[in-house]
């Protein structure tokens, strides 16, 4: 008995040392996000802080899905460190999640950015001002939901996060131990706002890719009672 509640301590100690440097890499990547949207219309290289994440993510996804969107995404991190102590904190609407939202937006979003380029396509510097102008765009859109909605509405239907669902988003799947009470003390916990307990709590695995990975969930749950 004393060996398990030792193992469980770990455990505990383990998952706080996990969300706070998670916390720390938020609040040190953050800035990127003002110093993109402040500069990038004078300085257009800066713009190219926009891909590069894309990229991240994008190659992150094939390794353990969204796990760039909750530990390395300059905006997520902008989004729970800055804009969460603000924001009410609502439920995000189903069909926000919905393929037949998600895809034809990311369709136009990045048929827009294509179309962009192309019309200069020769000049860095024009790249860098049409990823600035993504930047803008859609970082205030998800500041108007953030503070109507929930602080993470926009990575619902992130063009980047659903490509990275598609792509790894069931790998490290989050599973529910018997022991869950159904207590909903990690959907609390989710900054994706997602439904722990009634999308995963009969088959004990969690059935939406979106997970961010990001343990917050962990380590909120008074039963120890979830892991990936």
């Amino acid at each position: 008995m004393e060996e398990a509640v030792a193992a469980v301590a770990v455990t505990k100690e383990g998952l706080k040392h996990r969300s706070a440097r998670r916390r720390k890499v938020q609040l040190a990547l953050w800035p990127l996000v003002v110093l993109t949207i402040g500069l990038g219309w004078k300085y257009p290289l800066i713009g190219f802080i926009v891909p590069v994440v894309m990229l991240t993510g994008i190659v992150g996804s094939f390794v353990n899905g969204r796990y760039v969107c909750g530990h390395l995404c300059p905006r997520g991190g902008f989004f729970d460190r800055i804009v969460k102590p603000i924001s009410p904190a609502r439920p995000i609407p189903a069909w926000l999640r919905s393929a037949w939202f998600r895809w034809p937006v990311l369709v136009v979003l990045m048929g827009f950015m294509a179309y962009q380029v192309s019309r200069n396509p020769g000049d860095t510097n024009h790249w860098g001002i049409v990823f600035w102008r993504i930047c803008v765009g859609t970082t205030a859109v998800g500041v108007l939901l953030a503070l109507v909605l929930h602080q993470r509405t926009w990575c619902a239907f992130c063009p980047m996060g659903t490509m990275q669902e598609a792509i790894g988003g069931r790998r490290s799947a989050l599973h529910l131990d018997p022991g869950c009470r159904g207590c909903r003390t990690c959907e609390r916990a989710c900054p994706m706002n997602l439904k722990i307990v009634s999308e995963s709590r009969e088959p004990g695995r969690l059935a939406v890719p979106d997970c961010l990975k990001c343990s917050e969930c962990q380590l909120a749950c008074p039963k120890q009672a979830l892991h990936f």
